[in-house]
């Protein structure tokens, strides 16, 4: 079936129904996108100091990303090597070693199996360390792959995205907040709908105070001339000061052409023009890095398959995207300041988070609303904007061509 449908899906148009209903697609989805592909798994800044971890559940696979003596980030399948049971059950959370629950098998940070007991003298604890995850730090944001040999290219979309967020430091941030929603839809309506600002008008108030809708897609017009005019005068105004700061703006669209797909763009802020909050002023008072100009607009990040980040002068809030099954989608946002802000000094947490909080609780109604949609008889492939709905087609020709490639590899 999956192959039949990939065969016949027609460029410009949704998916059809069983890539958002079937559960045999969605086991399909994580064998071929989430275990073979760099997916998104968190922040630096959630394991700030050597021992500090995070799990991160990729369907059926539970992985450990922990901080090291040495200040390293390493990652390893949150699996005993004893008789397979799950070292760390909590979401995050600081140990001195990996001691598993079970029989006490002790790893070191480096994976290491330092200490079995009862194994007889023959045992070899060098030959049962923790099994490794490919990891990669990207200024900040950690990126895993569960496959033997994960897709090379990364390492050359790293380097292009790099100048972009460097300036930002992420790395020397802490989390002031992080919180997890569920969304009752398929996690490719999650995307689709992140992947396009043609709603956002009429269905995001708050967003649409700091953020130019022309930014992400729109058809030039009598009808938006004014706004359009405005917009572009914003761009080259803004794009003329970022770039004399070494602040690099342009786009580079590459979300459909590799197999690590991204999307890097800086673009100007509405209003105060300064953060993404209900006023559009910073949320943190201490700014990012080395920055002193509060306007810098918002740099948008996004990769394949599964994350979004918007990075200001004051705050980066990024987004994971975790499958459940073919139904349920966990939508993770984290915020993110300055490691020597004070909460209630600098900033505090309702206002940094208000925005998208009111974003991800509008988006999960229009997700659910599409999920039930798609399960209706009536529903077919409907045409994508070629101007409002351009990155979703990206998205959506990612996915194919990704799910093609591992469909014939699987052959």
């Amino acid at each position: 079936m999956l192959s039949a449908l990939l065969a016949r899906r027609r460029p410009g148009y949704s998916l059809e129904a069983p890539f958002y209903l079937s559960e045999d697609i969605f086991e399909a989805d994580m064998e071929h996108i989430f275990r073979r592909h760099w997916i998104f798994a968190g922040v630096a800044p959630q394991v700030p100091e050597p021992g500090d971890y995070i799990t991160v559940e990729v369907g059926a696979d539970s992985v450990l990303i922990v901080r090291d003596d040495d200040m390293n980030l390493r990652a390893f399948h949150n699996v005993c090597r004893h008789r397979g049971s799950r070292l760390c059950q909590d979401h995050q959370g600081s140990l001195g070693n990996i001691v598993c629950p079970y029989h006490q098998w002790t790893y070191d940070l480096e994976g290491k199996l330092i200490h079995a007991d009862h194994m007889g003298e023959a045992f070899l604890r060098e030959q049962h360390g923790l099994k490794k995850v490919h990891l990669r730090n990207l200024e900040g944001l950690i990126f895993i792959c569960l496959a033997d040999e994960p897709p090379a290219d990364f390492e050359e979309a790293a380097a292009r995205m790099r100048p972009y967020l460097a300036p930002h430091r992420l790395d020397d941030c802490k989390v002031a907040a992080q919180i997890d929603i569920i969304e009752e839809g398929n996690w490719k309506l999650t995307l689709e709908n992140n992947r396009e600002c043609y709603h956002c008008m009429s269905n995001h108030p708050e967003l649409t105070i700091s953020i130019y809708e022309q930014g992400f897609g729109y058809q030039p017009g009598p009808q938006n001339a004014e706004g359009l005019a405005q917009f572009e005068h914003a761009v080259n105004e803004s794009r003329a000061r970022w770039e004399a700061m070494g602040l690099p703006s342009a786009r580079i669209e590459e979300l459909d052409t590799r197999v690590s797909g991204f999307r890097v763009q800086r673009l100007p802020l509405d209003r105060a023009g300064q953060s993404q909050t209900l006023n559009a002023e910073v949320a943190c008072k201490k700014l990012l890095g080395n920055f002193e100009d509060k306007a810098l607009g918002g740099l948008s990040v996004w990769t394949q398959p599964n994350s979004w980040h918007h990075f200001m002068s004051d705050h980066v809030v990024s987004f994971s995207t975790i499958p459940l099954s073919a139904g349920r989608t966990l939508v993770r946002t984290t915020w993110c300041v300055h490691r020597d802000a004070v909460e209630g000094v600098d900033y505090t947490v309702d206002n940094l988070t208000a925005v998208w909080n009111a974003t991800n609780a509008q988006d999960r109604r229009l997700v659910e609303a599409a999920q039930s949609g798609v399960a209706s008889s009536a529903y077919e492939p409907g045409p994508y904007s070629p101007y409002a709905e351009a990155l979703v087609e990206a998205f959506c020709s990612w996915y194919v061509d990704r799910m093609r490639a591992g469909t014939t590899a699987a052959r």
